[in-house]
């Protein structure tokens, strides 16, 4: 069954919580790749995957950030894992794309109801992403390309910088997505989110309004939810 040859990484910084997972996941058949941190969770982490099980709290790049990096781009299913499940622990993994969670510790039926869901609903209702194909995103006059870093509208080039194609990039695979400025910071800047992270996005996105909108005081493209965040719709 196709459920038998899928692969799993396995992301926590606990190396005896990487080896339960990896006995347990084996014992069902499953192929098991192991990440002892976030940066080795991305350095690891091919198109083949197909689900990712990842610790939220860890040293350097932590789960919600390498959630939030995937999502630039894959549609792969994550499952949380967090020694909390307060509701702003569960909002906040929600938020940066996750699709379940499981607190520790777990048990096996648990773990295995867990995983079967998300394989079973990602191989048939989901698929995988064909950005190869095609890697134009149009929305609202604009065209980018993700091959090539490129955005245009109305047949002119754009010319942005880094960050603010990263911002409009993320925002536009995730068109209806409310994006937290501690979301966006941390995705885009790959940096812990400070109180004065939000001035910086609040800068960037002014910016990037200058150049991407009609009437910038007046955005209809990036949209602000007041005391929430930003959003493209």
């Amino acid at each position: 069954m196709a459920q038998t040859a899928a692969s799993i990484l396995v992301v926590d910084d606990e190396a005896e919580i990487r080896h339960v997972l990896r006995v347990l996941l084996e014992s069902e058949g499953f192929s098991v790749t192991e990440a002892a941190s976030g940066e080795e969770a991305l350095a690891r982490f091919t198109p083949d995957t197909d689900l990712v099980i990842l610790d939220v709290r860890m040293p350097g790049i932590s789960g919600y950030q390498v959630c939030l990096r995937l999502r630039e781009r894959w549609n792969v299913p994550i499952l949380f894992l967090t020694a909390k499940t307060q509701d702003s622990d569960l909002t906040m993994g929600f938020s940066a794309g996750g699709d379940d969670y499981l607190a520790k510790p777990f048990s096996y039926p648990e773990l295995m109801a867990r995983v079967k869901g998300l394989l079973r609903r990602y191989h048939v209702y989901k698929g995988k992403p064909d950005e190869e194909n095609d890697p134009y995103i149009e929305r609202h006059g604009l065209r980018l390309n993700c091959a090539r870093n490129e955005v245009w509208q109305a047949g002119r080039e754009l010319n942005l910088t880094e960050k603010e194609y990263r911002l409009l990039r993320l925002m536009l695979l995730h068109r209806g997505k409310l994006f937290s400025a501690q979301n966006l910071y941390e995705s885009v800047w790959e940096e812990p989110y400070l109180p004065a992270s939000s001035n910086t996005v609040m800068v960037h996105i002014r910016k990037l309004r200058e150049k991407v909108e009609r009437d910038p005081k007046h955005p209809e493209v990036i949209q602000t939810v007041w005391g929430k965040g930003y959003r493209i719709g």
